[in-house]
């Protein structure tokens, strides 16, 4: 996974030395993520999906998250990843996200969430679109403001 983020990397600093926007550039560019609120439901224990997350990260006092790699139920061909944020605070927290997927059989793929406000004590999710895919599935390099959290495990 090194060498593949390092290319990727390379490809980005690259694309960027040419004038272009990483946006407008493939494999590199990103796609818009979707933000969801739940409220006071875990979004994990309250889907019928399978979730694959890695550890839990502090991103700042009272605040965490977790990436995620996402199955539909019974194992079925559509995948997500996500990113968890979890606000223990009594306030507004904004939460920017950006997360990498990757599939056993295609080329890793970029997903940005702009900053959106996290409701005091709640859980909000930034997912990818559903995409076709029954290979295993990974969220790598994610990040909540810029703080990088543990990759998924493959599902």
């Amino acid at each position: 996974m090194r060498v593949k983020r390092a290319v990727l990397g390379t490809a980005v600093a690259i694309i960027a030395s040419f004038g272009l926007s990483v946006v407008s550039a493939s494999p590199a560019a990103a796609d818009a993520g979707i933000w969801r609120a739940f409220g006071n439901t875990n979004p994990i224990s309250s889907s019928a999906s399978l979730w694959r997350c890695g550890a839990t990260k502090t991103i700042t006092t009272n605040v965490v998250a977790q990436g995620c790699a996402i199955r539909a139920a019974g194992g079925a061909n559509y995948a997500q990843i996500a990113m968890i944020v979890r606000n223990n605070r009594s306030s507004l927290f904004g939460a920017g996200v950006t997360m990498w997927g990757d599939t056993t059989d295609s080329t890793p793929f970029l997903i940005i969430c702009n900053a959106s406000g996290v409701a005091a004590n709640s859980w909000s999710v930034c997912f990818s679109n559903t995409f076709q895919s029954s290979a295993a599935v990974q969220m790598f390099d994610g990040s909540v403001n810029g703080v990088y959290v543990a990759d998924s495990p493959w599902v």
